[in-house]
């Protein structure tokens, strides 16, 4: 049987459907996310039909990329208080749905996501990352999709061009060069995606842009000769990792109709 599984970035479907529901943060807001975000799930499976489905939480404790930079993250919105309190009731309704929910203690969502859709990959599956997370698209593939369920549709290799300029191959190097400030990656200063994309079109890889800094002219050879230390630890900090041992049986994870 040809595995297709369905990764739910859990907390990127219930904190945009949460924000989408008018109201304070009380009893009646919390279900009535839950209530949508049920349905929404519902709607997800009937449009990809896995054979194997899973929701991704994450363990909001800090992760290795914390211990790099421990300014990761930092400036984030929290959860509201409500929402937090009331995990464990999206976790049961995904239950009673026949989806396990996946948490891993300092592990992050991005990277058990990774794994598993990698994993996939390897046994000549099909993995679909439902989220709208950017970061899931560098691992595009033949065997992995990006979903964003709110607008029905793939976010394929032309969305990566035509959104970015450059491959999906080259979105940890584009990452790298002009920061990440959903995860406060910084980035070398003043270097935006347009002028990142620009210095990948010309020199494919980041390798080559360090390897051949001294011969960038003016102000932005000047930034990335000053930040080649920093902008190697940009691009550990913003590839997902695909190896994570998490002692997991596919098996378990089948989604029975």
């Amino acid at each position: 049987m040809e595995i297709k599984f369905l990764l739910v970035d859990a907390l990127n479907l219930i904190r945009r459907i949460y924000a989408a529901h008018p109201g304070e943060d009380c009893p009646k807001h919390t279900k009535g996310a839950l209530e949508s975000t049920i349905h929404s799930l519902q709607r997800a499976l009937r449009e990809t039909e896995p054979t194997h489905a899973a929701c991704i939480f994450d363990s909001h404790e800090k992760s290795w990329r914390h211990d790099l930079l421990p300014t990761y993250k930092e400036g984030r919105p929290p959860m509201p208080d409500e929402l937090k309190n009331s995990l464990n009731d999206f976790k049961t309704s995904f239950l009673e749905m026949g989806i396990t929910s996946l948490t891993f203690p300092n592990i992050e969502a991005d990277d058990i996501i990774a794994t598993l859709a990698h994993k996939t990959a390897q046994k000549d599956g099909h993995a679909i990352i439902l989220s709208t997370d950017k970061s899931f698209l560098q691992l595009l593939s033949k065997n992995i999709s990006v979903r964003d369920h709110f607008n029905k549709k793939n976010l394929d290799r032309k969305h990566v061009e035509d959104k970015f300029s450059v491959e999906p191959e080259q979105l940890i190097d584009l990452f790298a060069l002009a920061g990440d400030t959903t995860n406060h990656i910084q980035g070398i200063p003043k270097v935006g995606l347009k002028t990142a994309a620009k210095l990948l079109n010309e020199h494919q890889t980041l390798g080559n842009i360090v390897l051949k800094s001294d011969i960038i002219e003016g102000k932005l050879g000047e930034k990335i000769r000053s930040n080649i230390n920093e902008v190697a630890l940009f691009k550990r900090l913003v590839r997902l990792q695909t190896d994570i041992s998490m002692g997991l049986n596919l098996k378990t994870l089948r989604y029975i109709h």
